[in-house]
């Protein structure tokens, strides 16, 4: 009896079975990520949305260009060559057109948002050193101003009406212009007003100055910011601007 009542008594662990010294561990099992054509199929839904026209525009950059390369071989008497050529080219047009589009979709729904010229900055290439949180901030307004740093000097990229954020944009300005006296500092002002720029052509824009310092001393800079630390506080309710728009659905990945 007491042999019986002892095994019914018995733990989950004692019944569990013994792993050898040199056994391997068992496997976790990993989460399945997404399916390449599956993620496309995402993008293109999420563009499709806000740019009903892009199923169109990418059957025309693909018939498009079939069309030609069927002309160029028929032209060559070699019809099926060209053919063979030409899908593959026309798939990647439309794969162009596709991502094009789903980078515009991106920002239109980050736009008008705070935060939205943090992002716009996110979307660099490299060479750029950027900071998530913005360098100025005004709590009540959520006016701000984001800084990045990169070979064409110290860049300042402000959010919000240009009347209003202005104070913000000159004071990080002159701050700067203190402690960096031979670093040209840009002003870009971000938005749909006179004057602005539009998130969506922000990274553009940026790309486009002139470069002026090496790479050495861009890391030097931006040290030497770094090191003076941040002169206003965050305020606690400032978490969204830590929002990026996702840069493989503008890619089409």
């Amino acid at each position: 009896m007491a042999n019986s009542s002892d095994s019914s008594t018995s733990t989950p662990a004692a019944d569990a079975p013994k792993r050898g010294l040199f056994s391997r561990k068992p496997k976790e099992a990993k989460v399945k990520k997404p399916s390449r054509l599956k993620q496309i199929g995402e993008v293109f839904q999420m563009t499709r949305r806000h740019d009903p026209m892009v199923p169109w525009l990418m059957l025309l950059a693909f018939l498009g260009v079939v069309a030609v390369s069927f002309v160029v071989g028929y032209v060559l008497e070699n019809w099926i060559t060209g053919l063979i050529i030409g899908i593959p080219l026309g798939i990647l047009a439309a794969t162009l057109i596709l991502s094009r589009r789903a980078e515009r979709a991106a920002f239109a729904q980050i736009e008008n948002q705070p935060g939205a010229s943090g992002a716009a900055l996110g979307t660099l290439k490299r060479g750029w050193i950027t900071e998530e949180q913005p360098v100025a901030v005004n709590p009540r307004t959520q006016d701000a101003v984001f800084r990045a740093i990169g070979r064409p000097g110290v860049v300042l990229v402000s959010e919000g009406p240009s009347t209003r954020v202005r104070p913000l944009v000159d004071a990080e300005r002159k701050r700067l212009a203190r402690i960096l006296p031979n670093v040209t500092i840009h002003v870009i002002e971000s938005g749909r007003g006179e004057g602005q720029v539009p998130i969506s052509q922000v990274a553009k824009q940026m790309n486009k100055l002139k470069n002026e310092l090496t790479k050495i001393e861009v890391s030097a800079v931006s040290k030497r910011i770094s090191s003076l630390g941040s002169r206003l506080p965050i305020p606690k309710g400032i978490d969204p601007y830590k929002a990026r728009p996702d840069r493989k659905a503008s890619r089409g990945r």
